[in-house]
């Protein structure tokens, strides 16, 4: 299948107009000279990769961690609809035994691979080793001090999928932890009321990532630092940030992108399965009552708990907020699928990768979405 005339967002981070191939769900020309003249005319369309959502806790009144396939299924299909084509749910801080459950769905959903399906390539395990004061809507009862032997049990159980694993990196046995972890997943600092010095001893010992960046962890301050510079100072660190206008102000979305820069920022969306209800709806949230309130989902006692939101409409609104249409496109593919370690195969449209893209119209108010080259 070919397309000409198309504004295509290339490897490059730039868009260029041209054309480009796929053949057997995979991009084989991109920017193509000989042009067949049956080729089909995109008429100057925006065609971006698919993209790439590494902190999504749920949709549709279904979350990753109830360990229920079925609700992992609708989840992945809710995710395609809207764009995102891969995703790494997030679990919540629960008893081993119910990642376990959680776990063992997102290993299925993987070997199953099921049509119409944003594709599962890896899990944000998002607790227990967090602050008891910067928990936010992780429940209390199961915070953990660092447990690599249980996080590895876990790891192996699921076949390796976790693909970032959190940490607070002020409570004991942290830099231990990451020197291990590191060897396996992409660990990162989150949920944590860290001062500069133990932010800095985790990035040293080789975190690279920040969760949620400025949601769950102490400001800037002139004299006490904190996570946020230490993780700035770090050129190996990238930085989630959940753009839905109402986690984070515009103002610090585009401090943000200005401190880390394009090449290191991450949308995500943090959604709950309050994404796709109506307002003032309930449902529970790592065994907690929630509500959707104001567009967002919070606890009983008004604690922000999740987004509402999904990660397409999260690029879009970044780029309203004025961050680059190249950086935002950048930040919802490609970065993600770093992140996770999935750039070879997803994230960049460049010969050789698999063809999940998106055809857009230029003020990205509609669009259409390929997986593997074919339209849903």
């Amino acid at each position: 299948m070919f397309f000409q005339n198309a504004r295509i967002f290339t490897s490059d981070f730039h868009f260029h107009l041209g054309a480009f191939q796929v053949e057997n769900g995979i991009f084989t020309q991109v920017l193509a000279q000989n042009v067949p003249e049956d080729a089909i005319d995109l008429h100057g369309a925006t065609v971006i990769p698919g993209l790439i959502d590494v902190h999504h806790h749920g949709n549709s009144n279904a979350d990753f961690s109830d360990g229920d396939y079925e609700g992992l299924k609708r989840m992945a299909k809710y995710l395609a609809g809207v764009g995102v084509t891969s995703f790494a749910p997030a679990s919540m801080t629960l008893p081993y035994d119910v990642l376990e459950k959680a776990f063992a769905t997102a290993r299925k959903l993987v070997d199953e691979d099921p049509e119409g399906c944003a594709v599962l390539r890896g899990i944000q395990m998002e607790g227990p080793y967090f602050s008891y004061k910067k928990r936010g809507a992780q429940n209390a009862e199961y915070l953990k001090e660092p447990d690599f032997e249980g996080f590895k049990a876990l790891y192996e159980g699921c076949g390796g999928l976790v693909k970032i694993v959190d940490i607070a990196p002020e409570l004991p046995g942290s830099v231990e932890f990451v020197k291990k972890a590191k060897e396996l997943c992409t660990v990162s600092v989150a949920h944590t009321d860290s001062d500069y010095d133990h932010a800095r001893a985790a990035y040293d010992a080789g975190a690279t990532h920040l969760t949620h960046l400025y949601n769950a962890m102490p400001g800037i301050h002139h004299r006490n630092p904190g996570v946020i510079p230490a993780a700035v100072e770090n050129p190996n660190v990238r930085a989630e940030i959940i753009c839905d206008g109402l986690h984070v102000h515009p103002a610090s979305v585009r401090l943000a992108f200005s401190m880390f820069g394009g090449e290191r920022m991450v949308l995500i969306s943090d959604a709950g399965r309050c994404c796709g209800l109506q307002e003032g709806d309930h449902f529970l949230l790592g065994g907690q009552d929630a509500w959707l309130k104001g567009g967002i989902g919070r606890l009983a006692d008004g604690t922000i708990a999740c987004s509402a939101t999904n990660l397409y409409d999260c690029m879009t609104r970044a780029i309203t907020f004025g961050i680059r249409e190249e950086d935002a496109v950048r930040a919802a593919t490609y970065n993600p699928a770093c992140a996770i370690g999935a750039e070879k195969e997803v994230g960049s449209i460049r010969v050789g990768r698999r063809a999940d893209f998106l055809i857009c119209s230029p003020d990205y108010k509609t669009r259409r979405v390929f997986l593997k080259g074919k339209e849903l």
